[in-house]
């Protein structure tokens, strides 16, 4: 399938700051590369990875006007945390305004910051790809590059694991799906461990 990037990047520059648009150039670059070396669709991942922060500027009040509106499944801690609401926006934004039908493509978006468990190889390469892009640099964001082109199943519970300090770190909630996410990776390295 063809993935028109050129109507997407207008909007895009037209609607983010300078920052968040070089951002999603670099998530998507970065997914491109994941894909590649996971066997994942370098197009589609570019696509989804370029708009995983559609709606991040969008005012407070819209972005949740869109999460309500979405149908989709959203649990309280997510209601309760405006930093994540731009996830689910987007994701329900592309599909009305652009016509995004492609499942896998929407969830990408709408589970790039919170995650969950049995994510498709597409959700866990926005996911990593917005992590470890290459305007990123928390101080163990090399660590998590390396870990990314190592293994995704590693990569996956590393990403959890900081995602889940950094939250009880800053008083905030944990979603039920962020739980799941961590638990579903850490029984599947385990897993693995076990098979040795």
């Amino acid at each position: 399938m063809f993935y028109d990037t050129s109507e997407m990047k207008k909007y895009l520059k037209e609607n983010l700051s300078q920052k968040r648009y070089t951002h999603s150039l670099n998530v998507a670059e970065e997914c491109r590369k994941l894909a590649r070396k996971y066997g994942e669709d370098p197009d589609k991942a570019y696509f989804a990875g370029l708009l995983h922060d559609i709606c991040k500027e969008i005012p407070d009040e819209q972005q949740k006007k869109l999460v309500i509106e979405s149908g989709f499944s959203v649990c309280r801690e997510e209601l309760d945390t405006k930093s994540l609401w731009h996830a689910i926006a987007g994701a329900y934004f592309i599909k009305t305004h652009f016509s995004v039908e492609d499942i896998d493509i929407l969830n990408s978006v709408r589970f790039h910051t919170v995650g969950r468990a049995g994510m498709t190889r597409l959700e866990e390469i926005v996911y990593l790809g917005d992590l470890i892009s290459a305007d990123r640099d928390y101080k163990d964001v090399d660590r998590m590059r390396k870990i990314a082109y190592t293994s995704l199943n590693s990569a996956m519970l590393e990403a959890f694991e900081y995602s889940i300090k950094s939250v009880v770190k800053k008083g905030g909630l944990i979603p039920i799906c962020t739980a799941e996410g961590y638990n579903f990776y850490r029984r599947l390295q385990r897993g693995e461990k076990n098979k040795k």
